[in-house]
């Protein structure tokens, strides 16, 4: 990063506002596919919002689309190295996954289209604010393939079974609005006002106490493969390691002053 706060890195451009790491997926004239380049600098971004100054993370895509999943322009179609492709696909799925266990909140503008590996991302990120006519496809199946990055395993977690049988058997585009009821797609706007709304959402968390959100998302994400004693007996010794540290006494000191608490990094 500079000393502006703004840094440059192959296909990936990020920007600190504030407290909150906006990272622009940036390869519009293939509607920000997927290569190695992007893969690496997706995990110097999130090597950059570990860093204590960051209390949350934006990833946005530039141009019409907000990901189209894997740049297949990029494999040889007479002799493909399958070696190789699993190599780039495990990769992948290791950025996405390292996504959805952030420890911190990730949010998905998503300003267009959002296909297969792109989808995978907007699935990996905790919230995901769209615009009007922004869609999302699985795709895999257009082209022979399977996904590689999580996709058959969080989208009907997101959406549904029925809902991800959908996009997966049939490669079809759906509109954000069609999802919103699914509760995977947190909020619709406008295009124009798609960044205010990300700025606004991502300023609300950021003021918020770090640990009580990482320990939240770290609950409810661990909470979909255990039963509901195993979840209750985690939540309770998440609070009582919570009980011990600065910002419950910051949280209700503000409480009892009426303003509003400004907690640690």
């Amino acid at each position: 990063m500079s000393a502006a706060g703004v840094g440059v890195l192959p296909a990936i451009r990020t920007e600190l506002k504030g407290k909150v790491l906006w990272v622009h997926l940036q390869r519009p004239e293939v509607l920000n596919a997927i290569n190695e380049e992007m893969i690496y600098g997706l995990a110097a971004a999130l090597d950059r919002a570990s860093e204590k100054d960051v209390r949350g993370v934006v990833i946005r895509g530039t141009g019409r689309a907000f990901c189209a999943g894997a740049d297949l322009v990029q494999v040889p179609g007479e002799q493909v190295d399958t070696g190789k492709m699993v190599t780039t696909v495990n990769r992948v799925a290791a950025v996405v996954d390292r996504i959805a266990a952030f420890p911190k909140p990730v949010i998905a503008g998503i300003n267009g289209i959002t296909a297969a590996g792109g989808l995978e991302i907007a699935l990996a990120c905790d919230l995901v604010v769209a615009v009007e006519d922004a869609r999302f496809a699985d795709a895999h199946s257009n082209y022979g393939l399977l996904p590689g990055a999580g996709g058959s395993a969080r989208l009907p977690r997101a959406v549904g079974t029925a809902m991800a049988k959908r996009l997966m058997f049939t490669g079809e585009f759906v509109l954000a609005e069609q999802l919103v009821a699914t509760g995977f797609v947190t909020a619709v706007v406008p295009a124009e006002r798609l960044d205010a709304r990300l700025e606004e959402l991502s300023r609300s968390l950021a003021v918020r106490s770090p640990r009580v959100l990482a320990a939240m998302k770290e609950l409810a994400n661990n909470s979909l493969d255990a039963t509901l004693a195993e979840a209750r007996e985690a939540e309770s010794v998440a609070l009582r390691a919570y009980l011990k540290t600065p910002d419950v006494h910051v949280g209700l000191a503000a409480f009892r002053e009426g303003k509003r608490p400004e907690f640690e990094d």
